[in-house]
């Protein structure tokens, strides 16, 4: 069996992975879309809020106020966490694509450098096929026709 016929099966797998590599990169980066959209919305919200004027209000109104203040800051802080660790599980997918990716052509460039030598192997045999039909032809032309070759 040819080597570059041997790298198929290798290639195809490449292949396979970087897609797969590729679909949850793709994946990763919708979550993390998601999550930015939460985050801005909380943000946007918690600002509204906060900015928002009251009317006369009692102490106790004052506190069940701060009080949800301080709980959309804390959903802010865990949703910027969230966005945080889905920004590095997005780098981490795309480095692990970048890896697959480069695998792959490594096993194209080995499969064309293969695939360029066994080119080389059936020219040269071609080309010594051809020589040899066209020494063959010389010989029976000099036997058909002794006369006709060369003088000594």
């Amino acid at each position: 069996m040819m080597q570059s016929k041997r790298i198929d099966p290798l290639l195809k797998r490449a292949q396979e992975k970087e897609d797969t590599v590729a679909r949850e990169l793709a994946d990763r980066q919708r979550t993390l879309d998601t999550h930015l959209s939460r985050l801005d919305e909380l943000r946007r919200y918690a600002d509204e809020y906060a900015n928002a004027q009251m009317a006369a209000t009692s102490p106790a109104q004052l506190l069940n106020r701060r009080a949800f203040l301080d709980r959309l800051d804390s959903a802010v802080t865990q949703q910027t966490q969230n966005v945080d660790s889905n920004r590095e599980r997005v780098e981490a997918e795309r480095a692990r694509l970048l890896l697959a990716s480069r695998d792959k052509k490594v096993l194209e460039q080995l499969a064309a450098s293969y695939r360029a030598q066994e080119q080389q192997v059936a020219e040269k045999r071609t080309q010594r096929e051809m020589d040899d039909l066209g020494a063959r032809r010389s010989r029976l032309q000099q036997v058909a026709d002794p006369d006709s070759g060369v003088q000594s």
